[in-house]
């Protein structure tokens, strides 16, 4: 059939029988896939598929023939553990999953995992599953949509301008993550956001009266949302909800949808055993019979509900058809911008803007997190696509861009983001900036809170998204805060995570090095600052062995022992070798910056920088977890920091060049 195109019309359709029996389809793929692999969530898309309906086919602009078209309106399924409602979204829509995928839901290399994961099934936005990551990764989609927009929109020539929507759940308005974030966007004055609340009362634990018994409307009011009350299960409802949200470009909306869990289960529905567990044979065969379904052939999908699913195909071409048009026009009288739009859009960087990394002589005695103000200063108008900001610590992490103005409500031009004391909704929001495309983010905060963004840190690891994290305080060289402000056991805590870089420098050369490893990569790395100054170590041309993760640094004629660390303790390394040698103990220095760059490289490269047989002294402020796999002796600190003079805190704790010395005297014993 050809979809009405009338208000009238439109409404009369959504009650019809095959907008009814096309909403239960969905509903009917997700039970029997869950049914089959005998594990899942069958209630959330059974009570949000009259929305997930209409949403998908009355107002997302999308191409299932290409999913990565930038200007594409973006669907977050952050109540990830409803997976099968996406799945089956994507499949009748003609996304490239195949109706066998979902016939192997949840099994070992399928294309369809237990919760949506980005980059393995085409369509899916973002990794979601951790319930209010989705949520915040919306804020930041929808950020960078308002920020691209912009920056190359002209008028007459709109370029990007697309809506962000999100279904989340009572889960995700519990996680504080979605918090930060949905007062965040509020503040931003983000418009082009709509969140649909499956508002179904009901928790893993029982009715949410339990535990959570807020007025969520009232929550959101202030903030600063705008606020819809519907039946969820009223697809017309639905639909005004939609257009209202779409028509208020002041604020962000949440509609608030009341569905009932399980809807169409005649005996579970409305409680929390249809959350996460198959219906069960029995409970199946009376759910398709209270909604008129065949029971037979699992999978069934109606053929005249397949073509209406599938003229999302003719009507998403049609779409980016006609955006290239509009594009070129826009390229025939901004060609200079256009250019540079399709450039960003690709994740390329601009030919030759490492020339603009500055370098340091011998012993400037700057601190790491200041050379890294420096390098991002001095690489700012090379690289325009680089926009990040700071967890309310600018001046403390060094992260402002100067004579960039900052992000605020309808002022989206500007390059830097006051995130607030929100580490994690920055955490989430940095992904989402970073799955949109066409910007590069970055957020700063002291090492030791990265601990309050480690869950979308390591989401932005598994999705391989190019993030940057600015850790600086990254020791108890902090000194005076004491220990509550004091990182000792981060380091080893972010290594262990898999696809995550951990790039600590010893000196301003490195760091410049650094963040060109950062920028260049497409997957998250953290840049590990001090507080403290530290001497130059390395020569420009020396620290262009960063990218290798490990390199010598200072060498003898016939080492007998080799001194390496990371970051503000090379500098021991170094002292401790000069001592050395004054013994007639001929040693070598190995700045080892990253441990993944430097395993990632050939064996011949690592047995040139480690000669097998030589033994090795290693020293880092931090827990020596991991460093038994490089080093025979290790140097490092086992309890929690203290308040005092970082230099006091050095010597009491024995991070010290003496201590190494002391460590080869034993193993050339």
């Amino acid at each position: 059939m050809t979809k009405p195109n009338t208000t009238s019309n439109i409404k009369t359709f959504l009650n019809s029988d095959l907008a009814q029996r096309a909403t239960n389809t969905l509903r009917f793929l997700t039970v029997d896939a869950v049914e089959k692999a005998n594990s899942g969530h069958p209630g959330l898309p059974m009570g949000m598929a009259d929305v997930a309906f209409v949403l998908w086919t009355q107002f997302l602009r999308h191409n299932p023939q290409d999913p990565t078209w930038l200007n594409r309106d973006r669907f977050v399924l952050s109540g990830g553990h409803g997976s099968m409602l996406l799945y089956s979204l994507l499949h009748l829509t003609g996304y490239d999953l195949p109706l066998e995928q979902l016939r192997q839901f949840r099994q070992w290399g399928s294309m369809t995992p237990g919760h949506p994961e980005y980059g393995h099934t085409p369509g899916v936005e973002t990794t979601t599953g951790p319930l209010g990551q989705g949520a915040g990764n919306s804020v930041g989609m929808a950020l960078a949509e308002a920020m691209l927009a912009a920056r190359y929109n002209r008028p007459g020539h709109e370029i990007v301008d697309h809506t962000t929507y999100a279904i989340v759940t009572d889960g995700d308005l519990m996680e504080g993550v979605a918090s930060e974030a949905a007062s965040l966007a509020a503040h931003l004055h983000l418009g082009k956001l709509i969140w649909l609340y499956d508002d179904n009362h009901i928790s893993i634990d029982g009715s949410t009266d339990i535990a959570f018994t807020e007025d969520r409307a009232a929550r959101f009011r202030a903030y600063g949302w705008e606020t819809i009350q519907i039946d969820g299960q009223d697809r017309v409802a639905v639909y005004d909800a939609i257009n209202a949200a779409r028509a208020q470009t002041e604020r962000p909306t949440i509609i608030l949808c009341r569905t009932t869990i399980g809807f169409g289960s005649p005996h579970r529905q409305g409680t929390s055993s249809v959350h996460g567990s198959p219906l069960g044979e029995k409970e199946l065969l009376a759910t398709k019979k209270n909604l008129g379904w065949p029971i037979e052939p699992l999978f069934f999908i109606p053929e005249d509900v397949l073509a209406y699913y599938r003229q999302a195909l003719d009507e998403g071409a049609a779409a980016q058809a006609a955006w290239e048009a509009s594009f070129a026009a826009y390229r025939a009288a901004y060609a200079d911008e256009a250019v540079q739009f399709q450039r960003v859009s690709s994740g390329e960087l601009p030919e030759g803007w490492e020339q603009a990394l500055p370098t340091y002589g011998a012993d400037v005695g700057k601190a790491t997190r200041a050379s890294s103000g420096d390098v991002l200063n001095a690489i700012a108008t090379a690289v325009p696509e680089l926009i990040g900001g700071s967890a309310d610590l600018t001046p403390s992490n060094k992260t402002d861009m100067k004579g960039y103005a900052d992000v605020q409500a309808g002022q989206y031009g500007g390059r830097y983001l006051r995130f607030g004391v929100r580490e994690h909704g920055m955490g989430a929001i940095l992904n989402g900036l970073a799955l949109h495309g066409g910007l590069i983010p970055y957020g700063g905060t002291f090492f030791v809170f990265s601990d309050y963004m480690r869950p979308s840190i390591r989401l932005a690891a598994l999705m391989g998204i190019r993030v940057i994290y600015v850790f600086t305080h990254d020791s108890i060289g902090i000194g005076e805060d004491g220990p509550t402000h004091q990182p000792v056991e981060h380091i080893p805590a972010l290594r262990v995570i898999p696809n995550l870089w951990v790039v600590r420098p010893a000196d301003g050369n490195e760091t410049a090095q650094a963040w060109k490893l950062a920028l260049e990569r497409r997957g998250p790395t953290a840049l590990l600052f001090t507080r403290q100054g530290v001497p130059t170590l390395s020569t420009p041309a020396q620290a262009q062995g960063l990218a290798r993760g490990a390199y010598v640094l200072r060498d003898a004629e016939n080492p007998q022992v080799i001194l390496t660390g990371s970051g503000s303790e090379v500098q021991f390394a170094v002292a401790a070798q000069q001592q050395l040698a004054a013994e007639g103990i001929a040693s070598r220095v190995v700045s080892f910056p990253s441990w993944k760059q430097f395993a990632a490289q050939p064996a011949t490269y690592r047995q040139e920088v480690f000669p097998p047989g030589l033994p090795v002294v290693a020293i880092e402020a931090a827990v020596p977890f991991g460093w038994e796999r490089y080093a025979d002796r290790v140097i490092g600190i086992e309890r929690f920091g203290a308040s005092a003079p970082y230099k006091t805190i050095y010597e009491k704790f024995g991070i010290t060049a003496q201590a190494m010395v002391a460590a080869v005297h034993e193993l050339l014993a």
